[in-house]
């Protein structure tokens, strides 16, 4: 059956160097409620908790950031269930500079007919991220239709190509004025420069309500979904990118299995691939759904990260187990990929040209390992990187620097243009 005709039928480098770590800047942490004079917020008419039409409890919200810096939110939802207090927590996405994105979390654990949903409580680390260069086309082809999906255009306003964005928007009705937040499940795969795609937001299936209109669009080029939770008397934090959504993760007593709950509430297959930091780095994983095995392809990126992946049957709503995990947690968790540091000292051996290594440093800015607000990208013809920063990359290669002080040096040089990328 195809989308359209399913939803007609209801209504996301030494000394200089010393002097350049001078210059590091640490996050800085401050934690606001909605009702406190900060400019982190989620107004009142754009939060709201509902039973969705498989008796789930559904909070949605739109996280405003009126600071001139990028935030990660971590927020915090209570709900009064028949006077019991059950809190929620979760990291969102990184906010840009006067920007809002808004959220979706599913609390199963909500039994009672009349929960009280309170206000949110929202803490923020600063964060270095560029304002997104993705923009909504306000204009006559934005369009909510009779059926209750709506149709728009998306441009890419900067200089790089941006792979599988997501456009998020809060929906509304005629007797709730918020319904639900819902994003693109039409996988965008990529945007070149200057680009202008189409995409379309249904409402979820779950929602019966009538929509009335859109607001608050978001195109966001982060779109996997942070999780923390203990795991063997520590935190283990991993992430997902997928056209569901998933809530209720825990770890079995001896941290080597996962448990999560998945959501998809519409009639067609979707995605998901779970991120995980390897701990040795020999895990095998398996994954069931309701205990039985089902396909899922694993692999590992260029950061050395662990990747599961597979596909969600249409109409899920079942617990997902991922077992062969390593008891422990993660240590010593590198933001390079094991292979620079080989290049770095091929570069400061005279192994490697200074291109090949820029294109590793060029590497480390597309990925977001490293950020420099406003840099000015130029064209490949004008790399430059000065030869007095093999000694740093020397160091590093053997451990004589840390691989905080190597990317601080980094982002510095590149910030005063003295590497040029």
């Amino acid at each position: 059956m195809k989308i359209t005709n399913y939803f007609k039928k209801i209504n996301l480098q030494k000394n200089f160097f010393l002097l350049v770590f001078l210059f590091s800047v640490s996050s800085i942490y401050f934690s606001f409620s909605e009702n406190a004079y900060g400019e982190i917020f989620i107004p009142k008419q754009e939060y709201d908790g509902y039973f969705d039409t498989e008796s789930v409890y559904t909070v949605v919200g739109n996280v405003k950031n009126q600071n001139e810096f990028a935030v990660i939110p971590t927020i915090t939802i209570t709900v009064i269930d028949n006077g019991n207090e059950i809190k929620k927590s979760f990291q969102h996405v990184p906010i840009p500079a006067m920007y809002d994105i808004p959220f979706k979390i599913k609390i199963p654990e909500i039994k009672s007919e009349n929960p009280e949903l309170l206000p949110a409580e929202i803490q923020y680390t600063i964060t270095e991220k560029d304002s997104i260069n993705l923009q909504v086309i306000y204009d006559r082809t934005l369009v909510t239709h009779e059926d209750g999906h709506v149709t728009g255009r998306i441009q890419n306003i900067g200089y790089e190509t941006v792979y599988n964005p997501k456009v998020y928007a809060i929906v509304h009705g005629y007797e709730k004025y918020i319904l639900d937040v819902a994003h693109n499940i039409e996988k965008i795969e990529k945007i070149e420069p200057g680009e202008i795609v189409t995409f379309s937001i249904y409402p979820d299936p779950s929602v019966t309500d009538p929509v009335r209109f859109y607001s608050c669009f978001a195109a966001v080029d982060t779109t996997v979904i942070p999780i923390s939770i203990p795991k063997n008397d520590g935190i283990f934090d991993f992430r997902y990118d997928a056209g569901a959504w998933f809530s209720a993760a825990k770890f079995n007593d001896d941290g080597t299995e996962l448990s999560i709950r998945g959501y998809n509430s519409y009639p067609f297959e979707t995605f998901v691939n779970f991120e995980f930091t390897p701990i040795s780095g020999d895990e095998k994983f398996q994954v069931l759904v309701d205990d039985e095995p089902i396909d899922f392809i694993q692999s590992v990126d260029e950061m050395g990260q662990f990747h599961v992946a597979f596909n969600m049957k249409p109409y899920f709503q079942e617990f997902v187990t991922i077992s062969g995990f390593e008891e422990g947690i993660p240590v010593n968790i590198s933001k390079t990929p094991l292979w620079m540091k080989n290049n770095a000292m091929w570069w400061a051996e005279n192994q490697s040209s200074d291109s090949e290594f820029l294109e590793d440093v060029n590497f480390l800015f597309d990925k977001g390992v490293i950020f420099v607000a406003g840099r000015q990208i130029v064209p490949e013809s004008s790399w430059e990187i000065p030869q007095w920063f093999k000694f740093t990359a020397e160091w590093w290669a053997e451990d004589k620097i840390s691989e905080d002080e190597f990317l601080n040096a980094i982002e510095n040089l590149v910030k005063r243009e003295i590497i040029k990328i």
